[in-house]
């Protein structure tokens, strides 16, 4: 057992990001090239690491429980691709961190795409 620091509660909380089939395609492919075509720091590739990883977990939790974000999209109205991506804070400011992050996939990440 470790001990937590100090005023931490030691949940991570894990935010749903809604993306369809083709920007969850996006968001994988600028992480691969950052973490293939240059250097990053260890602490931010474990974190987009983890970030490719939950793009697949996200397909993966819809074929086994579909019905979760089928009543979300029925309530929004979005399309059948779309499909929520957990990250937490760490694992967005890493790939919002990312230059290569197209405009599109960053609104949608950082909330200003409804602005």
């Amino acid at each position: 057992m470790s001990a937590l620091p100090a005023g931490e509660s030691g949940v991570e909380i894990l935010v749903p990001h809604w993306l369809a089939a083709d920007q969850r395609t996006q968001l994988a492919t600028t992480v691969r090239q950052a973490l293939t075509s240059r250097p990053v720091h260890p602490v931010a590739a474990l974190h987009l690491e983890d970030v490719l990883t939950e793009l697949h977990v996200a397909a993966a939790r819809d074929a086994v429980w579909p019905a979760s974000a089928a009543r979300v999209r029925r309530a929004t109205g979005w399309d059948s691709d779309v499909l929520p991506v957990r990250l937490s804070a760490a694992e967005l400011a890493s790939v919002l961190s990312l230059t290569e992050l197209p405009d599109p996939i960053r609104a949608l990440l950082d909330g200003s795409a409804g602005e």
